[in-house]
């Protein structure tokens, strides 16, 4: 539904018993009349309380002497969401017995707020006679939110209706002062409503965004300031935007301020009918924030070329000394000096077209009269129109509106005029239509304005980054966890027995962790009697080694004599850790090689473990002895070998090595035996064969 605001006004009348009925002009369709009536069950005028005879009397006298009467409507602009409204002669004291009544209604679902910039009503009756009311609705349906009255009475607060609708009525009697009130409203949307009195000196922020209502350009109002210097901080905020041509004094709309350290000058300048004066030092000012779409199209700087501008007429004549001159329409251009356009007839059918070669978004126009200072030609006033195609054109008129708006023009040769459209027109052709000049038709000007883009490119040109920008982070995103999942693969596989040989990783690993037999928790080796008589300390080249993690197995036999001061072996109990105790034999034969057993790994036990022997026949072994005592052994590690040398003289080098093992289990039968052969001596060692052959010994798992 659409936004409806009717002004009702009217003259305070006397009762007709008293006096003739007096018609008093209205200012709306529809006045409001003041009336009374003698009080019930009353047939003569003997029963009227003494009060009303007497104000009845007063009335007759001010009536007849002369005293000033009239509507009580002042400066009035409503719009569908906001507006402005005052009482008749503000700021100067309003006139006695008027009346006006204002109602407002807005689009349904939404409600009013009225916020009041100035009041100032006498209350010396009481708000009897004088004072502002506001109702809830219209009509006789309404109901009152408030009456008001009071000199210099601070509204700070807003007030608020309930529904849609509402209605200000403003009274006044007899009174001496009062400059009246100005109020401004709109829909509660608007949280940051200010006045049109309001300004930059009334907010303390540095930056900040306020909404002006309709009907801030007020006649009393002054500014001082221009758009690319700023304003004056003492200029009303509302009415500068109008200047700026950054709101309409029609439609209001929303404004964006910055406040700044204040300059010592202001210049003047006219825009949008809106003068602003000389100004002097001030401690600060401010600017307004804009879309930026306030540049020039090319009239000054060539970009529009000139077949691009045309004429209806062209003026052209011969002076004095026989000079031709032609002012063309390429010499409208602003700030170029020399002559301007000027047009053959005077009428109100001349223009001046320009073509921008493609539509474009333009904000304003500047023009000027001739320039020159003996050729005083101008245009005051213009309409504009504007066209897609050249041929079908539309004349421009502000929203809301059913006239053509007529543009204020320059009020002289020399000054420039700016005017903006609000909103903005979307054309390539423009056509500047004189309606009022000064002697003849003749004008320079510049279009302002920006490039246009289509709503459907705009929107592509923001889709298409926005979507190369998903899909290259999906992309991303996605060779990282594909190279994410390959490296979790990879690790995995390490230890994935399935894809490896797990006898070949199995072997490898066993010689870093020690192993623990099946069966029994240690597993020793085994000597026979018989086999150990015939071995002498010189004659064993190797000894098998257990599987043990912790200790090297020690050397079978005479082992012991064959060895350095220092040993590998664990010390038994008792025994300080570290190496085994001197060897007390010392050899004569300086063939014989020190006998040692390998190192274990790196990550191994510190300590070699030595061989459980069982022997039947003694053999000389010294008292002191250099293996680790049984019983704190840790498991063997099964499948490791460690090889001793030692040097001897029954078998060669090539044969002093070990047989596979026959296979089977570790236990503790005989059949369950490993065995081994054992290279013999060339010498014959207590009933061994002679034929060269090694006897044969057994390691017992």
């Amino acid at each position: 539904m659409a936004s409806r605001a009717v002004v009702r006004a009217g003259r305070r009348q006397l009762c007709p018993r008293v006096r003739a009925a007096a018609a008093a002009p209205a200012r709306a369709a529809l006045p409001l009349c003041c009336s009374c009536s003698l009080p019930p069950h009353s047939n003569s005028s003997s029963s009227m309380p003494l009060f009303l005879l007497l104000l009845l009397i007063l009335l007759l006298l001010l009536e007849n002497s002369g005293a000033q009467q009239g509507d009580g409507c002042g400066h009035t602009v409503l719009g569908p969401e906001s507006g402005t409204l005052t009482s008749i002669n503000y700021p100067q004291t309003y006139p006695n017995s008027t009346v006006c009544e204002w109602e407002i209604r807005v689009k349904m679902g939404e409600r009013v707020r009225i916020k009041f910039g100035d009041f100032d009503i006498e209350d010396s009756d009481s708000c009897h006679f004088n004072y502002l009311r506001i109702y809830n609705g219209i009509g006789v349906s309404r109901t009152e939110i408030g009456k008001y009255c009071g000199l210099g009475l601070q509204m700070n607060h807003s007030i608020e209706s309930k529904s849609n609708e509402i209605t200000v009525l403003f009274m006044s009697g007899i009174h001496v002062s009062g400059r009246g009130f100005l109020a401004s409203y709109s829909v509660v949307d608007k949280q940051d409503l200010i006045t049109c009195l309001d300004t930059a000196s009334n907010f303390l922020e540095p930056e900040f965004s306020k909404y002006c209502p309709p009907g801030c350009l007020l006649p009393f109002a002054e500014i001082s300031g221009t758009i690319p210097h700023g304003y004056r901080d003492s200029s009303p905020l509302c009415m500068a935007g109008v200047h700026a041509g950054v709101v309409s004094n029609i439609l209001g709309g929303q404004i964006s301020v910055v406040i700044s350290k204040g300059i010592p000058y202001y210049e003047s300048s006219l825009a949008n009918n809106v003068t602003s004066v000389v100004g002097h030092l001030s401690t600060s000012l401010f600017t307004f924030k804009t879309s930026g779409c306030y540049g020039t199209l090319g009239m000054e700087s060539g970009v529009i070329a000139d077949p691009q501008i045309t004429a209806s007429s062209v003026l052209e004549w011969t002076d004095h000394t026989g000079q031709e001159n032609s002012w063309k329409p390429e010499k409208a251009r602003l700030k170029k000096p020399g002559p301007p356009w000027a047009a053959f007839a005077t009428d109100e059918y001349q223009w001046l077209q320009i073509d921008t070669n493609k539509e474009k978004k333009i904000t304003g126009i500047i023009t000027t009269g001739s320039t020159m200072v003996e050729h005083n030609y101008y245009v005051s006033a213009y309409r504009i129109l504007y066209s897609d195609d050249g041929q079908k054109w539309t004349v421009y008129r502000e929203p809301g509106m059913e006239q053509d708006k007529i543009f204020q023009g320059n009020k002289d040769y020399h000054q420039d005029v700016r005017n903006n459209f609000l909103p903005p027109i979307i054309a390539r052709f423009i056509r500047v239509n004189p309606t009022q000049w000064q002697q003849k038709i003749a004008m320079k000007m510049e279009l302002l304005g920006c490039q246009f883009i289509p709503k459907d490119v705009a929107l592509a040109a923001v889709l298409v980054p926005v979507l190369v920008m998903v899909l290259t982070t999906l992309i991303l995103v996605l060779v990282c966890a594909w190279h994410w999942r390959n490296r979790k693969k990879k690790t995995e596989g390490t230890y994935d027995l399935p894809y490896w040989d797990r006898a070949g990783w199995w072997k490898g690993m066993k010689q870093f962790l020690p192993a623990k037999s099946v069966e029994h928790e240690e597993t020793p080796v085994h000597y026979s009697s018989s086999e150990v008589n015939h071995l002498s300390p010189r004659e064993v080249t190797t000894v098998p080694q257990t599987d043990s993690a912790e200790y090297a197995q020690p050397l079978v036999g005479g082992i012991v004599g064959t060895l350095h001061q220092r040993s590998t072996f664990k010390p038994e109990g008792g025994k300080e850790a570290g190496y085994a105790d001197l060897d007390p034999y010392n050899s004569p034969v300086q063939e014989v090689y020190h006998a040692y057993a390998e190192p274990l790994p790196v990550t191994g036990p510190e300590y070699a473990t030595p061989i459980v022997m069982d022997m039947s026949a003694s053999v000389g072994l010294p008292s002191t002895s250099t293996f680790k005592a049984a019983g704190n052994q840790p498991p063997p590690l099964v499948g490791t070998y460690n090889t001793l040398l030692s040097r001897t003289d029954s078998c060669s080098s090539a044969r002093a090595q070990y047989d596979t093992p026959k296979g089977g289990k570790p236990g503790p039968s005989a059949p369950d035996e490993l065995v081994y052969q054992v290279p013999q001596s060339m010498q014959e060692v207590s009933g061994a064969g002679r034929d060269g052959e090694c006897d044969v010994f057994k390691e017992i798992l």
